[in-house]
């Protein structure tokens, strides 16, 4: 194919490796030492997970940060993004599993309550519009944490407030939503998330999602149960919506959280990456493009459902743009990939079979597979 007008680079985070600003660096440079000159637009992606604060300053929004407290209940420093009145609030930073020590997990007692004070630090400065990214989070607690800082009282038998975390759902007697801040009426919340999963049961937030934060079968068992008693409560408490959202797309999100936001906050959930792409201003940056590269640090079989690269696909396919993808690693066939909307993948285990090797060299590496997409097309 003769070389295009402009490149544009929209990929997420090579998580573990590189963030996506500096896989688009990496790739860029890439691209420009086979074409010297070439016109590259870089646009980071993400899905609503970890790096999505990142990518939203990367895409023009201005940092910024508060003090919030952490998923073990001590404070930490979390950031998010704000532009005109519209805020991007990745829960992640406020309440993932990156802000717990090496080695330590918290299934039960892992709370959401700095999500809640996140949201409430960015509706302060201003934000009228919320997109509430979810994903890679310690907590399995319904939301309620969150609720909880927003202005929601959740008490047991005794009438007193229940302690942190999932676990203790189960002593769960009265809930209170009345008292959440009349400020969140007025703000327009969307719940962007990659998974579609419902708040409980075998496709739910603990069988599902659980276990990569520590929880053991019996654990499971546990917090199932907590959470499926603190949706009969809400039920209760407000009425047949409570059931409806349990059951709904997102609910099972970041260990329930998505619950929280629809239950309480009345977000409307849509996919991360197509909400991201949206805000991020990618259609005119599309528009602008004769070939879109993509990707992410694993394309695998969920890359498929919802990830950053499938949304890039989609719309570039829509538009009638070529896409490309380089990754860390490859764990799908070519026909699913193809399927996909994306013409080739450049893994960086194709150069370097060692995994720790590929992470621990990404960049150097990704420059490489830049290289030799550009010369296969472009």
């Amino acid at each position: 194919m003769s070389q295009p007008g402009r490149v544009l680079i929209a990929a997420d985070k090579f998580k573990g490796s590189l963030t996506a600003v500096e896989v688009a660096e990496h790739v860029t440079a890439g691209l420009r030492r086979a074409r010297p000159g070439l016109d590259v637009e870089a646009l980071p992606v993400a899905d609503g997970g970890d790096g999505t604060v990142a990518a939203a300053v990367a895409g023009g929004f201005e940092r910024r940060e508060a003090t919030v407290t952490g998923p073990l209940g001590t404070p930490v420093t979390a950031a998010y993004a704000l532009r005109g009145g519209t805020a991007i609030v990745e829960m992640a930073e406020a309440s993932g599993l990156q802000l717990l020590p090496a080695g330590v997990f918290a299934p039960l007692t892992a709370t959401t309550y700095g999500s809640g004070e996140l949201l409430l630090a960015a509706i302060e400065a201003g934000a009228t519009s919320v997109v509430f990214g979810v994903g890679g989070s310690a907590t399995t607690d319904g939301g309620a944490g969150m609720l909880a800082a927003l202005g929601a009282r959740f008490l047991d038998a005794d009438g007193e407030p229940l302690a942190p975390g999932g676990g203790p759902l189960r002593e769960l007697a009265e809930a209170d939503l009345s008292g959440l801040d009349p400020r969140l009426k007025d703000v327009d919340i969307v719940l962007a998330s990659d998974v579609n999963n419902p708040l409980t049961g075998p496709t739910g937030a603990p069988a599902v999602y659980g276990p990569q934060k520590g929880a053991s079968e019996e654990d499971v068992a546990t917090l199932d149960a907590a959470l499926a008693h603190y949706a009969g409560v809400l039920e209760t408490a407000i009425g047949p919506r409570a059931a409806e959202c349990a059951a709904a797309p997102g609910a099972g999100a970041a260990g329930g959280i998505g619950y929280g936001a629809l239950v309480g906050l009345d977000a409307t959930f849509r996919p991360g990456i197509e909400i991201l792409l949206d805000v991020l201003g990618f259609a005119p940056a599309l528009e602008r493009a004769d070939l879109v590269i993509t990707g992410e640090g694993s394309m695998d079989a969920q890359t498929l459902h919802g990830k950053a690269p499938a949304g890039v696909a989609d719309a570039a396919r829509a538009a009638g743009k070529p896409v490309v993808a380089v990754c860390g690693r490859l764990a799908i066939d070519e026909a699913a990939v193809r399927e996909a909307g994306i013409r080739a993948v450049y893994p960086l285990t194709a150069i370097e079979p060692d995994t720790a090797r590929c992470i621990a060299n990404a960049g150097p590496l990704l420059e490489r597979v830049a290289e030799q997409l550009a010369a296969e097309h472009l």
